[in-house]
């Protein structure tokens, strides 16, 4: 079973949200142990603080550097555990990425605020982690984003196992268009190949429409993926006609 703790002064925001869907289900089948820490049990003054202002001034709080320390200091103490941060300038986070997390048997990932972390703090970084080039107002919603990700790919997670290997990413390609009954709805029909019932056309099919998805929407994707001529061709065509 793995295990995923979070370190934050916001607790309470991974209740509910932990608690349903994949993630809850994978909880309760003792697929994935989750618990979220409050940084301020290792306070030590009346307020509780985690927070103080910049040396050198500046606008803004900045998490101290102590409570993190002697959380970290007590959570390693038994178990070693990967240590993973939420910060700007970290790796970003894609489904390969993903994948490597899921490897690991134990996770922390501490969840900033303000305007983030004592840089001392870093030191304590196996890995620091950005979802991508906009502002959250902290790291919970990140790190529930990365447990979702993480738990769909643990054994026995998903209902269909094979739903995880299909998915966008996965391959390195959007996944295709996917449709179901109607068969006819409002003028829209789904595609007489997939009602064919001839799968070596279906995979076909499916290739070639998450091959042009990808080099319409996100070409960028398209250079991690193994190709073929034929594939290569049909990607030159679309840019052709589509200049």
């Amino acid at each position: 079973m793995m295990r995923i703790e979070t370190l934050s002064i916001f607790p309470q925001m991974f209740t509910d949200p932990l608690d349903t869907s994949i993630v809850g289900r994978a909880r309760k089948a003792n697929i994935l142990d989750f618990v979220a820490h409050d940084l301020r049990d290792w306070t030590h003054d009346n307020h509780n603080t985690t927070d103080d202002e910049l040396y050198g001034g500046g606008a803004g709080q900045l998490m101290k550097v102590e409570p993190i320390f002697e959380a970290l200091d007590e959570l390693l103490l038994k178990q070693p555990a990967y240590v993973l941060f939420f910060t700007p300038f970290g790796r970003r986070f894609d489904q390969g990425l993903a994948e490597e997390l899921a490897q690991k048997e134990r996770i922390i990932m501490v969840c900033g605020r303000y305007e983030g972390f004592d840089e001392r703090a870093y030191s304590r970084a196996d890995l620091c982690v950005s979802l991508g080039d906009y502002i959250l107002s902290g790291g919970e919603l990140a790190a529930m984003v990365l447990i979702e990700t993480i738990c769909r790919l643990l054994p026995g997670a998903l209902g269909d196992e094979q739903s995880s290997i299909d998915e966008s990413f996965s391959t390195g390609l959007l996944e295709c268009p996917h449709y179901t009954r109607p068969a006819e709805y409002r003028g829209m029909k789904v595609p007489e190949v997939l009602l064919s019932g001839n799968h070596r056309l279906i995979e076909e099919w499916r290739r070639e429409q998450s091959i042009i998805r990808t080099a319409r929407l996100r070409p960028d994707l398209l250079d991690g993926v193994l190709l073929t001529d034929k594939e290569r061709s049909l990607i030159r065509g679309l840019l052709e006609s589509d200049s």
